[in-house]
């Protein structure tokens, strides 16, 4: 899942990966949903991070 990314992202190949927007990738980057690291001013997202968020909440789908 995701081979095209790196292990880890920024935001904007978050939102890119998610398909979702900018401020939406913001927001789940601060509400600690999906867990980041704040290098300086910039966030770094592990890639494992996404594919474990989107298997936490896939989970609440079924």
């Amino acid at each position: 899942m995701f081979n095209c990314y790196p292990d880890v992202v920024t935001v904007a190949d978050l939102a890119k990966m998610l398909k979702v927007g900018r401020n939406t990738a913001y927001e789940l980057v601060r509400a600690n949903s999906i867990q980041s690291v704040k290098i300086g001013k910039s966030i770094r997202i592990p890639k494992e991070s996404v594919i474990q968020y989107l298997a936490r909440n896939s989970a609440k789908d079924d």
